[in-house]
């Protein structure tokens, strides 16, 4: 039995160790409370979805609540178009939120806490420019020194703070600071500011507030006012620990009704990844230069752009658990998350043929103006798919990259005097074909073999010849708009060079718009379908996809092609 335990903490993350130890020393399970706690100042993107399945992971193992609150404080910057995209991606990720909370919820309880912070002599209006502030603040090898309004009267900070509320100050003209210490050599708790003066419409509270609380005198309260157990964080955000416990240190002995729970801040390292950039910021840039069409623009890695592009929420889920949770920083090779894509949508997307750059086949032998349905299997990974017709034509398209006039032994696709089975129909031997004025070949003559039709059960349909193709019938083919994406930034780590800004490492091949012909089972597809076309990756119905038009985005081929560019 001790052995078994033992199994089972080895298998523990560091934080499932840090909750365990909690519960062994007195915490009852009924007290553990997680939350996710974004800005809204831009999408989610995948760097969020480490924190997500984190905290809600932990939410699922222990049975335990998880709130969603938006952190809100920054008018300047958050919308509620940011907060409906973070709720519908949270969902569609498959998970769900105890309760739906805002830091703006908290505005009056911060406000009321911060006057009796400024009653003990532990807080104080600061008159000085932000420049001034700036200098006196120090180095992280030299102390800082006081502010000269370090020391006005209770009376005075009240009276002025009150002020700052009531909107009789301009922008910049005041803050409120905590009263710690000017020589810490943690730069955090030189003071911080826990107010500034904003006057800009909140998307919640409208003009009720022109203070605005910061960051970290908000973060740690609303947790401590949500009885949130374990407020659990990215590593850059460890230095801040200290000023953490200091506010909910405070506010639970300064507090009037004392809540049970103190909250602990634990940080884990965030998500990296490799030819891609996490900044909301920088992402946001490039939304409004037009780089690229939006936040859900396949091209971007937010969770919008990555749905839109055709990832399921099972590979990025699976994606989450197998990065794992760590204490250190790492970059994570993005051709993992493809790997991940591609091993479930292996399992779960239907084959289908569609052609990208045709070139005509006419099967000389074939009997003109005859037609015939093939059965096509859907998706040998699962049974349960069954099958489907495809038309089958005298005249077909196939890729213009499987014909050559001429090629070695090791060309087993279709070229002159050879033969090549059409994927589950007949073998063809490539005859002749016809160029135009430029020499590009315009059509390839070839003649079939009757009896080795695909599932006959002829002695000639089971004959085995190297190569086999992906056609689409001339007749029957549908046009379609084919997007197909590229990675948005040429270099590794686009927004780690000191000497080159982000913006000079974008693909302008990114994306390439392609006109191709599809099967005619595809004309019913609905937006955000999923197919494997065959021989070419896999590829989603776009959601500017219509009746008349369909448009079709590259998720990712079938094998890592970027490996052979680097």
């Amino acid at each position: 039995m001790d052995k078994l335990m033992s199994e089972e903490n080895k298998s523990l993350n560091f934080l499932e160790h840090i909750i365990e130890e909690d519960l062994a020393n007195g915490m009852s399970k009924e007290q553990l409370h997680f939350r996710f706690p974004p800005e809204p100042n831009g999408y989610l993107h995948i760097g969020h979805t480490k924190a997500i399945g984190i905290s809600f992971g932990l939410g699922e193992k222990y049975n335990a609540p998880v709130n969603l609150r938006f952190d809100d404080t920054n008018p300047a910057k958050e919308e509620q178009e940011y907060v409906d995209a973070i709720k519908r991606d949270i969902k569609w990720l498959g998970y769900n939120w105890a309760n739906e909370c805002y830091s703006s919820d908290y505005f009056q309880q911060l406000y009321d806490w911060a006057v009796l912070l400024i009653k003990d002599g532990k807080a104080y209006v600061d008159s000085q420019t932000s420049e001034e502030m700036r200098i006196q603040k120090g180095t992280p090898t030299e102390a800082g020194t006081n502010s000269p309004f370090r020391d006005r009267s209770v009376e005075e900070n009240l009276e002025l703070f009150q002020g700052m509320k009531e909107g009789k100050f301009k922008e910049g003209e005041h803050v409120l600071r905590a009263k710690i210490d000017m020589s810490s050599p943690n730069m955090l708790m030189r003071d911080p500011l826990m107010y500034r003066i904003m006057y800009k419409s909140h998307h919640r509270t409208g003009d009720e507030w022109c203070i605005y609380p910061m960051y970290d005198w908000t973060h740690g309260e609303s947790d401590y006012i949500e009885q949130i157990s374990h407020s659990l964080c990215s590593l850059e955000f460890k230095p801040h620990r200290e000023l953490y416990n200091w506010f909910r240190d405070n506010v639970y002995n300064y507090s009037s009704c004392k809540l049970p729970l103190p909250p602990k801040q634990r940080e884990f390292s965030r998500l990296n990844l490799s030819y891609t950039i996490m900044s909301k910021r920088k992402l946001l840039k490039l939304v409004e230069e037009g780089i690229v069409s939006g936040w859900d623009d396949p091209r971007m890695p937010t969770i919008s752009g990555l749905r839109r592009r055709g990832y399921t929420p099972a590979s990025i889920r699976s994606f989450v658990e197998t990065v794992g949770v760590s204490k250190r920083e790492n970059v994570i090779d993005v051709a993992l998350l493809e790997f991940k894509i591609r091993e479930d949508l292996n399992k779960t997307a239907n084959r289908v043929m569609a052609v990208l750059d045709p070139v005509k086949v006419v099967i000389t032998n074939y009997p003109e103006g005859k037609e015939e349905m093939l059965q096509a299997e859907n998706n040998q990974e699962d049974e349960s798919a069954g099958f489907r017709e495809v038309p089958f034509s005298r005249e077909l398209y196939i890729e213009k990259e499987d014909f050559r006039e001429e090629a070695n032994k090791k060309f087993f696709r279709l070229k002159l005097g050879k033969e090549v089975r059409l994927k589950n129909a007949y073998i063809i031997k490539a005859e002749s074909c016809t160029k135009d004025a430029d020499g590009n070949v315009i059509e390839i003559q070839c003649t079939y073999d009757e009896l080795s039709k695909s599932g006959s059960g002829t002695p000639e349909s089971t004959r085995r010849v190297k190569g086999t193709l992906h056609w689409v019938s001339v007749k029957h083919a549908v046009k379609a708009e084919v997007r197909a994406y590229d990675r948005l930034f040429l270099d590794e780590a686009p927004d780690a060079h000191k000497d080159k800004d982000y913006m000079e490492f974008i693909n302008p091949n990114s994306l390439e718009i392609i006109e191709a012909f599809v099967e005619p089972s595809l004309q019913s597809a609905k937006i955000g379908e999923r197919f494997q076309f065959q021989r070419l990756g896999y590829f989603n119905v776009d959601d500017d996809a219509t009746p008349e038009k369909l448009v079709f985005n590259k998720t990712v081929g079938l094998r890592d092609s970027w490996g052979g560019k680097n």
